[in-house]
């Protein structure tokens, strides 16, 4: 098989004047990182800047940061502009001391938006710039940014969620008890625009599925006017009852979820508009189908139109509807529709223009790019070429220029790009070979970057649009006075290259760290780490998670394939696993696994798979196709069985069980156990909400029933992921425990 090294230039080569790095010298006996060091405060990454954004008047650049002596809290930030001053906005532990305990729909919210922190985790601009709204200790906070005082705007023993400040800033809404509620920041009055919300229904919310698959975590949203509120209205009663036990050290608690698992009925979402001032509820016309989903809602500039992104069932079909939202009926003439054979994806980059046209995101064409659509219903793609579209990150109609982010170069770095609106060729405005995030300023004054390759942890600063830096808004630069500082002498850097995938012409990107020991005259056992599913990627030139440090420098080679399937390689490689999940992506795990046994500084008689969620999936089914090709499997929160995940996703890619009876039995782990050779570690959290915990347990009374031998580990009260540092630390040394006896036994 043919395979490429590729050797990163160090981060002070690599970077332009925009984005220098100081190349660290330290001692090469530095300290050996461990699991408990791992999961301390200050975080080892550094001081991180997140939710970066620009204040609406451009003064101010806002960020959450963790606590340097906790860093599960975060605090709000800001940085002057015109000063270049950073200080602290909101003290998350100064506004509430101690946090009360969260309902159980913000637990469930959190999870899918994939919010680990506490303290301050959202916020939300005025648009005159002057406050920020501050949901916090389950109330909503307004902060006046030039006095620093917060006015807490509700005091109430229910829990309101989903908090936002109204375009032209006259109300704050948020979401109480499953309604619909505003606060008008003149008078201090609020009231419930909603009233039906309760048990199976609720207004205003995203429901499950929304949320998980569609990363849509809101119900509603404003006309830029202040005047109307575009609702959804979900309607939970012909969705499954899943009893999820919430089991935990205390005791056990039994929740009735409403999960819908493929093949089963999904929740009623319908849209509706509601006027402020008359309160008037107007149904919105989304067509005869109810059995559809709801994507996205969108409204023109003027507020004259809804736009709404439609899906079918199936997710063959997305269709963009411009609904009139004083009576809600659709202009078919302005209707935007896509198809294709295996699904279509979801974005959230719709732009609307000033003359009454717009900008989205196509893969029509196979690969993901900017199509703009004029008022009168024609269209053209301002990119083309077989590299994909990231998101869209700007528009200046008075220039005439689009900003965009995307993976033109290579899969493996993101860069920000700017494109005429006639659709020129792209100008690359980012140096350096990692990954960039950007948010663009107003008018494309500028925007602000955060960048971070393997050898530079993630790094923010304001940027002029030509790339120059203009300041630093967090420089966490990896010098003597980093947190990872005393353990960077032993670090142990990737490198990459490519393999041949199993049909023999299709490369795959790899990343592997080796150990200086692993030679051929000392070969090392080896772990596989696998994630193998859509809408991921694996492998990549940002900043590495520091817990493969924990492997490697525990003596392990570390690999890494991306398998056809996984993202940012076009909708075609993605697509190559439709309705039949679970065998291709093994047969090119398998590929990687021939070529890391190759390779002589690596024992291939000890070579181990470990894969989270999907990646535990993986891990099961490989092991159980390829019997005796690994040493040793960790299959951590799993899916066992596709019928018993969710619609959304798990329709996306694999049809209906009654539709596709072969493809669900293939892509089976049950299928396959009589391939059950490889000793297997599966971990589970015993209140997961998401692959939910039945997936293991009808795994282990299978298991048990055929007399097999294997290990588990069940985290009490803990759910997808496991949070708290301290279980944290118990995960991963269970894992380095279960692979020290199976793959270095002599130890």
């Amino acid at each position: 098989m043919r395979a490429v090294l590729i050797t990163l230039l160090p981060a002070a080569l690599a970077l332009s004047s925009c984005q220098e790095a100081a190349t660290p010298v330290l001692e090469q006996e530095g300290e050996r990182l461990t699991i408990e060091r791992l999961y301390a405060s200050p975080d080892l990454t550094g001081p991180t800047a997140r939710s970066v954004r620009f204040s609406p008047d451009g003064s101010r650049i806002t960020f959450l940061r963790a606590k340097e002596e906790d860093r599960t809290v975060q605090d709000l930030w800001a940085m002057d502009v015109e000063t270049g001053r950073t200080y602290v906005l909101v003290d998350a532990r100064q506004l509430a001391p101690e946090e009360r305990e969260l309902t159980e729909a913000e637990i469930q919210f959190r999870e899918r938006a994939r919010i680990t922190a506490t303290g301050v985790v959202s916020y939300d601009w005025d648009e005159a710039g002057d406050a920020v709204l501050v949901p916090l200790d389950g109330d909503v906070f307004y902060v006046d940014v030039e006095s620093g005082e917060a006015r807490r705007l509700t005091e109430t023993e229910a829990f309101e969620t989903d908090a936002k400040v109204s375009p032209r800033g006259g109300y704050v809404s948020f979401i109480r008890d499953q309604n619909l509620w505003v606060h008008d920041l003149a008078t201090g009055e609020e009231r419930a625009l909603t009233t039906e919300g309760g048990g199976l229904i609720s207004w205003g919310m995203a429901e499950f599925v929304a949320q998980e698959e569609m990363s849509r975590y809101t119900g509603y949203w404003w006309s830029p006017d202040d005047s109307r509120i575009a609702v959804a209205r979900v309607d939970e009663s012909p969705v499954m009852v899943v009893e999820r036990f919430g089991i935990s050290a205390e005791g056990v608690s039994v929740s009735e979820q409403r999960y819908p698992r493929a093949g089963t009925p999904n929740a009623i979402v319908t849209l509706h508009v509601i006027d402020l001032a008359s309160g008037e509820v107007v149904d919105m016309d989304l067509g005869d189908e109810t059995d559809i989903y709801l994507n996205r809602v969108n409204w023109s500039r003027s507020g004259g139109t809804l736009w709404v992104q439609r899906q079918n069932r199936a997710q063959t079909q997305w269709d963009l509807l411009a609904l009139n939202p004083t009576t809600g009926a659709e202009d078919a003439t302005r209707r935007i529709t896509e198809t294709a054979d295996t699904w279509i994806n979801l974005d959230h980059d719709l732009h609307t223009t000033a003359g009454g046209g717009l900008l989205y995101l196509s893969e029509q064409s196979g690969f993901r790019h900017i199509r703009r659509v004029h008022a009168d219903g024609t269209a053209e793609d301002l990119t083309s070429g077989n590299w994909v579209v990231d998101g869209i990150a700007g528009l200046d109609e008075e220039s005439g220029t689009v900003w965009f982010t995307g993976w033109m170069e290579s899969p493996l770095e993101r860069h920000l790009y700017s494109v005429s609106l006639e659709g020129d060729e792209p100008v690359r405005l980012t140096q350096g070979q990692g990954r960039w995030s950007v948010s663009v300023g107003s008018g494309g004054s500028g925007f602000i970057g955060t960048y971070s390759d393997v050898e530079t942890p993630p790094s923010t600063a304001l940027f002029a649009m030509d790339g120059e830096r203009i300041a630093w808004v967090e420089e966490n630069p990896l010098d003597e006075t980093h947190p990872y500082a005393p353990y960077l002498a032993r670090h142990v850097w990737p490198e990459y290259g490519t393999l041949t995938a199993a049909d023999g012409e299709t490369d795959l990107h790899w990343q592997m760290y080796r150990p200086d020991h692993c030679t051929a005259s000392t070969p090392c056992p080896a772990i596989v780490q696998v994630y193998g599913g859509p809408g991921v990627q694996t492998v990549h030139t940002g900043w590495q998670s520091l817990r493969d440090q924990i492997l490697v420098q525990s003596g392990y080679v570390l690999f890494k394939v991306d398998n056809r399937g996984s993202s940012n390689r076009g909708h075609a490689f993605e697509a190559a696993l439709h309705l039949r999940m679970g065998i291709l992506e093994v047969e090119d795990q398998l590929a990687g696994l021939d070529w890391l046994q190759a390779r002589d500084f690596v024992d291939a008689d000890r070579v181990g798979l470990w894969g989270w969620s999907y990646g535990g999936y993986m891990t099961l089914m490989t092991t159980l196709q390829a019997p005796g090709r690994f040493a040793a499997g960790i299959a951590g929160a799993p899916v066992t069985d596709w019928s018993l995940y969710d619609t959304h996703y798990t329709e996306r890619f694999m049809s209906t069980p009654q539709e596709n009876p072969e493809g669900y039995e293939a892509g089976s782990v049950f299928a396959h156990l009589d391939g059950y050779e490889t000793p297997l570690l599966v971990i589970h959290g015993m209140a997961d909400d998401n692959v939910t915990f039945d997936h293991s347990t009808r795994l282990f009374a299978e298991l048990q029933e055929r007399g097999e031998l294997f290990e588990m580990m069940t985290y009490p009260g803990q759910r997808h992921g496991i949070r708290p540092p301290p279980l944290q630390i118990h995960l991963l040394k269970t894992q380095m425990a279960f692979f020290d006896r199976h793959l270095w036994p002599e130890r």
